[in-house]
């Protein structure tokens, strides 16, 4: 046998120990499978957002060609964009979403961290009953009339607060976050008190540093919900200068209104030579709801992925 046929073999023999007993080495057709069903889910996904994208840089003439959605590019043209960010309710919007979103992640963020940690604590004053009242309101609440009229009592409506506080705390998040800190090591919660550490210290330096990653998908889970908000806003928020970005995609896009300032109709306008179409300019703004959300997840899955090899130790 020649060198590269015995280092193939150690190699083989290498992988089989590092395998468990009852799993099978895997098969030509079964890796060959594997990776035709990868590759499906990700055309599933990304062909979609592909058309969308397109779709907001082409003419009404290549969405007329296309029958709608656009796959083969025709007729490029960036007049969608300029439109939508000359357009006051644009704008607006944007700025809206972006406080919503950075607003809201931080008071749910921060709550639920405080709630969190006094539940994970057994020497806490009425843990238990607080727990199960927070159980509770997971499978029973008020109403959306009665919720409402909450709001609207204590000055909610027409406010963007009422974006955020109503639905600032998830109990689903507050469990998951609750059990992450109880099993923070209790040698290291026991030596901090020796050492005189109070709470506050214990849960700024000891607690939040070895459960990075689940305060990051917690907080990944709070700005997309808040940045994918619409409907506190159909109900809160009547004045359409105040609206975040994802209730404009539902009033001008979902009901195909022609979007106030643009200047396009049902039938599309010119600018020059080319025929700009209410369909471009309404994935133009879808466009621009998934770029946040894209620019920030893999720094977050990153982290996340760090927290998970060297978070906390556990006991």
């Amino acid at each position: 046998m020649t060198a590269t046929s015995l280092a193939t073999a150690a190699e083989k023999t290498r992988r089989n120990r590092n395998r468990p007993a009852w799993e099978e080495p895997p098969t030509a057709a079964g890796q060959t499978g594997k990776g035709a069903v990868l590759v499906f889910i990700v055309l599933v996904v990304l062909i979609p957002l592909y058309m969308v994208v397109l779709t907001s840089f082409s003419t009404q003439g290549s969405i007329n060609q296309a029958g709608g959605m656009v796959l083969v590019p025709h007729g490029i043209t960036v007049e969608a964009y300029r439109q939508i960010f000359t357009n006051n309710l644009v704008i607006s919007s944007l700025i809206a979403s972006f406080g919503i979103t950075v607003a809201g992640t931080a008071i749910s963020v921060l709550v639920t961290v405080l709630c969190a940690y006094g539940l994970s604590r057994n020497r806490s004053w009425g843990h238990r009953v607080i727990l199960m009242l927070l159980v509770v309101t997971m499978f029973f609440n008020g109403g959306l009339i009665p919720t409402f009229m909450v709001v609207a009592g204590l000055g909610g409506y027409d406010n963007y607060w009422s974006m955020i506080l109503p639905g600032a705390v998830s109990v689903f998040n507050i469990l998951v976050m609750r059990g992450f800190f109880a099993n923070t090591s209790r040698d290291l919660i026991d030596a901090a008190y020796m050492d005189g550490a109070g709470e506050w210290r214990i849960l700024t330096r000891i607690v939040l540093p070895t459960s990075r990653a689940v305060v990051a998908v917690i907080s990944l889970f709070y700005a997309v919900g808040y940045w994918n908000t619409f409907f506190n806003a159909l109900l809160y928020l009547p004045d359409n200068q105040k609206w975040p970005l994802q209730l404009v995609i539902y009033t001008y896009t979902l009901q195909g209104n022609p979007m106030p300032g643009t200047g396009v109709t049902q039938t599309g306008t010119y600018f020059g030579t080319q025929q700009i179409a209410p369909l471009s300019i309404q994935m133009a703004v879808v466009t621009l709801t998934l770029i946040p959300i894209l620019v920030i997840y893999p720094f977050v899955q990153r982290h996340f992925a760090k927290g998970m090899l060297l978070g906390a130790v556990k006991g």
